[in-house]
């Protein structure tokens, strides 16, 4: 066991938290930002029985990747949230918002339009807020003696605020294809139109974010176009262009489930991205992961309860997707 690095191993974890809460609540907040532009009835009726059943497990995984930061790598876990305190709170704050009009749209009818925009605003904000955090650990944090060096809105500049905007348009596209998937009628079309369209809007913004992100520091620069790492890392935007022309294909053809797998691969693939420009840092240029790790003791200590508690995780959440895998109507899944 001592020769095995279970640095990495929880580092992988925590990856794969984050990137299941993106991929999984992905679509719900773009649900909910692509909610004004649905009809009111039907359309927004549909659009939130699609998720009822699954919106609230989604989250799941957001507290996985922030409890695993904080029990393997709680150097890491001080350092980031005391840099991005204002956008943790923001997030938190829409993702309160968007489950309280959740559940209350229902019950309380008369106040249904209220509800509908506390809904949309929760998760553009909750959206935003994600895609600002992203793009303030990326182009770096302040660190001195262990601990955050830098201002109260240091997270805040031009890249952050791309990232934001990337980050919205990506779950909007996310929203759009679900919808393809799960919905009929007006609902259907609606999203396929609108699943266009955002998917050159996408496209342009990561574009734009793998474009600025090498001018963030040399050594990002080196790690994308220096020999001979450029062979593989050339392989990401290939698939990138691979993944896009499918998709589009996708839309041409009709179809509906594959229009979300491949938005589902672009969000891959732009997470391959980002781990090929930081690993192996946790606190980008600052902190590796096995600085930030916690002894090995306690990550064997840890090990036990990871790996009964992720298989139950995806055994329920298969499960839940299973069951309601058709498509939905005003009244519910069918």
């Amino acid at each position: 066991m001592a020769s095995i690095d279970l640095t990495i191993f929880w580092a992988a974890i925590i990856g794969f938290a984050v990137m299941a809460y993106v991929v999984m609540d992905g679509f719900d907040l773009g649900i909910g930002i692509l909610f004004p532009t649905l009809k009111v009835g039907d359309e927004r009726d549909q659009a939130m029985n699609s998720i009822a059943p699954v919106w609230d497990g989604n989250e799941t995984w957001l507290v996985m990747g922030g409890g695993g930061l904080l029990a393997a790598f709680p150097l890491a876990y001080g350092i980031l949230l005391t840099a991005t305190y204002p956008l943790i709170i923001a997030m938190l704050l829409g993702l309160i918002f968007r489950g309280v009009a959740f559940e209350f749209r229902w019950r309380d009818p008369r106040h249904r339009p209220f509800w509908d925009v506390a809904f949309s605003l929760g998760s553009f904000v909750a959206a935003l807020a994600q895609g600002i955090t992203l793009g303030a650990i990326l182009q770096g944090v302040r660190v001195e003696n262990d601990a955050y060096a830098g201002g109260w809105l240091d997270w805040l500049s031009p890249f952050s605020l791309l990232t934001g905007v990337a980050v919205v348009i990506g779950y909007a596209l996310l929203g759009a294809t679900w919808l393809i998937w799960k919905t009929e009628g007006t609902s259907h079309e609606h999203a396929r139109r609108a699943g266009f369209w955002l998917g050159i809007a996408t496209l342009l913004s990561l574009a734009a974010v793998s474009a600025a992100t090498p001018f963030l520091s040399y050594d990002y620069w080196r790690r994308w176009f220096a020999l001979p790492g450029v062979l593989l890392t050339a392989q990401v935007p290939l698939l990138v262009v691979i993944s896009a022309a499918t998709f589009f294909w996708s839309l041409k053809r009709g179809s509906h489930r594959l229009p979300f797998a491949m938005a589902l691969a672009l969000f891959l693939l732009g997470f391959v991205g980002l781990g090929v420009s930081i690993y192996p840092y946790v606190v980008p240029r600052a902190v590796t992961i096995w600085d930030a790790a916690v002894p090995y003791s306690s990550q064997v200590f840890m090990l036990p309860g990871a790996l009964v508690i992720i298989p139950l995780i995806l055994a329920y959440t298969g499960w839940a997707y299973w069951v309601f895998r058709g498509k939905v109507g005003t009244h519910g899944y069918h």
